[in-house]
């Protein structure tokens, strides 16, 4: 039974599965991302979490996913602006000179949108799009059943747009991006709380609360309704940790794309709920591993 490796790098941990061609996930191991997240430390720790989940060697490749683009090989990290240090690092030949598999590597959002083409939200449709709100806000694109990453790679960075001109400034440079609103990174700058108790406390009635959810639905929704007037895609997916909050925004959030978004551009779209987790992506390095020759 043929099986590979599949790699979700974050900004705080690493979680890594062996996988089947089925999708099963055997084994996984989680472990921290080293601070600061410079690209040598990182990739010793990944090489070490390698041996640690396939000490017998049953894995045939491995597929990485990470934050920022990869070019249009797999084989190089073009930029990382949630990781320290991240600029053209050749993680595919590094990764492949110390563990001995065939690397291929992508966008972390590009991979969860593959693991959940395979066998989560989006298998039913062919024109899509994901949005991982999770530390950051990440985004990638499904056109006619296949991936969408543009002529260097770096299409579909869905969370960078802008949707208040002087607003907070980005790690990418821009100012009042849709990352720096609705990130869990954002909310907790806004507050000084988490997503979790800001949960909880609109839950329990709190008015202040119940309002912060119902702006952070409008601005999700606003930076939405531009994706939708670009793409009209039939399907927006809501993935990442703060997806499991939908129920608190997304009454807001599907108001705000009515008022903004004519109907043809919004015609029998649906508003969907990630189906694989925080496992999406590991899932979807997967099978970007078992996708190649």
């Amino acid at each position: 039974m043929q099986q590979v490796i599949g790699i979700d790098l974050g900004g705080t941990a690493i979680k890594l599965g062996l996988v089947t061609a089925a999708g099963e996930v055997v084994r996984s191991l989680s472990v921290p991302t080293p601070q600061p997240s410079y690209p040598e430390p990182v990739i010793a720790a990944i090489v070490n979490a390698v041996a640690q989940l396939d000490p017998t060697r049953e894995a045939t490749a491995i597929g990485l996913g990470m934050p920022g683009p990869a070019d249009r090989a797999g084989r190089v990290a073009q930029i990382s602006i949630n990781l320290d240090g991240w600029l053209e690092v050749p993680v595919a030949d590094w990764l492949e000179a110390q563990t001995g598999y065939p690397v291929t590597a992508e966008n972390d959002a590009n991979c969860a949108a593959i693991g959940e083409a395979w066998l989560g939200a989006g298998r039913q449709f062919q024109d899509w799009i994901l949005l991982t709100l999770g530390t950051g806000v990440g985004g990638a694109i499904f056109l006619n059943g296949q991936l969408f990453t543009g002529h260097s790679g770096a299409a579909g960075e869905l969370g960078l747009i802008t949707i208040d001109p002087n607003g907070p400034v980005c790690n990418s440079g821009n100012s009042g991006s849709l990352e720096q609103h609705c990130s869990m990174r954002a909310l907790q700058r806004e507050t000084g709380q988490s997503p979790q108790q800001l949960a909880e406390a609109a839950r329990a009635g709190n008015p202040d609360a119940i309002a912060l959810w119902q702006q952070y639905g409008r601005l999700l929704g606003a930076g939405i309704a531009n994706h939708l007037y670009v793409l009209t895609p039939e399907a927006v997916v809501l993935g990442g940790g703060m997806s499991a909050l939908a129920p608190l925004f997304m009454t807001a959030l599907s108001a705000e794309i009515e008022a903004r978004v004519l109907l043809p551009s919004r015609a029998h779209l649906q508003i969907l709920i990630a189906e694989l987790g925080n496992q999406a992506g590991l899932i979807g390095a997967a099978k970007l591993a078992f996708s190649q020759p």
